[in-house]
């Protein structure tokens, strides 16, 4: 079993669920590398519990709380820069 259960927050899923399947399939690997992942991710921003993975020019937003990994967001730069200035 995978050290790190990995959910989608309803609104990730949703996102994800509009983008085209190729982007989505690159998003979904990097989703089930994040299950056995126990690399640093870069913070999102100094104090705040998010981090981000790159996938090309897509983002992947998450929080890692008691072996779990949320993950919150998934977009485009520009997608992630309204998010991110949101959070």
């Amino acid at each position: 079993m995978p050290p790190y259960e990995v959910l989608f927050e309803e609104d990730a899923e949703r996102m994800l669920g509009r983008m085209d399947k190729p982007v989505r399939q690159r998003i979904l690997k990097k989703a089930i590398q994040l299950e056995s992942d126990d690399s640093a991710s870069r913070h999102l921003r100094h104090g705040l519990p998010y981090f981000v993975e790159e996938v090309g020019g897509y983002r992947i937003a998450f929080e890692i709380k008691e072996k779990k990994k949320r993950i919150l967001f998934v977009g485009d730069h520009k997608q992630y820069e309204r998010w991110y200035r949101s959070v």
